[in-house]
């Protein structure tokens, strides 16, 4: 990682003596300028490490706060989307759906969590041999288990205010058809959705590690999220907030609800729960293969497979 130094200034040192920092390495560490691509891949190895150093309980924690940004971006997608339809064309609606939702992954970033869906790049240390396979299979569980801790804290959360109901029912309208929509993905349809969105999510990371501001981080994470969401691409960390919440309308609203729906002429949306399981499976795996093989592995096979340079090795 780029350390923070003096420009080329001397330091000096106990005995007296001077350290001239080196010039170079000054010159980037206040460059505003974005990192180059083999810059970002040394990047994005030396995070996977510094990841994995953490205590779990450090992991798991930052995991629930990951989980739980992810779902404020939904919720906050739910929202924009309600009574559009009819309204609005498809492709629009599902722009400022996406749009919104990009709110989760710039708050991960910015203001720190973790996700499984971006942890997949930490397959990049791996194959550098800076990180033992076990250790990475731990990391990679305990965020996905905080991951789904923390969405579904925010499902229940937003369901006991009652937000549901806000519009006369839309805002629950829209959060019964979104889930509804997930969970009834056919195993190979989810899978290869997973695999888009992954693909997206972590090309956001990627451009995040690039960038040297806020600014030009929120701006690089924006448009690769919205593409995915417009898309219709499937997120396994998003659907840990969609389905439950879903579910959780479902079982539980008032009778009130469903008399707003009627009033509306919306059918009550089917969400099988059966098949809620397999759906999670399937996009996790999805978007496993769409971060870790096809953004990290070829990452990693065209700037560091030569590279040579590893560094320490995370134990088991």
């Amino acid at each position: 990682m780029l350390k923070k130094i003096d420009f080329g200034h001397d330091h000096h040192h106990a005995d007296g003596g001077l350290k001239t920092a080196p010039h170079s390495e000054s010159i980037a560490a206040l460059s505003l300028d974005p990192l180059l691509p083999d810059a970002v891949a040394l990047a994005a190895e030396d995070v996977g490490v510094k990841k994995a150093k953490q205590k779990l309980w450090t992991i798991f924690c930052l995991s629930m706060l990951g989980g739980a940004f992810v779902a404020l971006g939904g919720l906050f997608a739910t929202v924009t989307i309600s009574g559009a339809a009819g309204h609005l064309p498809y492709g629009v609606m599902r722009l400022l759906m996406g749009a919104t939702f990009s709110l989760g992954l710039m708050l991960v970033v910015i203001a720190g969590a973790q996700l499984f869906t971006s942890d997949a790049l930490m397959v990049m240390a791996w194959a550098s041999g800076r990180l033992k396979t076990v250790r990475m299979l731990r990391v990679w569980t305990t965020v996905w288990l905080g991951n789904f801790v923390g969405a579904l804290g925010v499902a229940a959360l937003v369901f006991l205010s009652g937000q549901y109901a806000f519009g006369h029912g839309e805002v629950g309208a829209s959060a019964l058809y979104l889930a509804s929509a997930k969970s009834s993905l056919a195993p190979d349809k989810a899978f290869f959705l997973g695999i888009l969105c992954n693909v997206l999510v972590c090309l956001a990371a990627w451009v995040a590690m690039a960038a040297r501001s806020i600014t030009d981080k929120i701006l690089a994470m924006f448009f690769p999220i919205a593409a995915f969401v417009a898309a219709g691409f499937e997120h396994c960390v998003a659907n840990m907030y969609f389905i439950p919440y879903g579910l959780f309308i479902k079982w539980w609203a008032p009778q009130s609800f469903w008399e707003d729906l009627a009033h509306l002429q919306i059918a009550p949306a089917d969400i099988p729960i059966d098949q809620f399981a397999i759906n999670l499976v399937a996009v996790t795996l999805g978007n496993w293969v769409g971060g870790a093989l096809f953004v990290g592995g070829i990452y990693w096979l065209i700037y560091r497979k030569d590279d040579g340079a590893t560094k320490e090795c995370i134990a088991d």
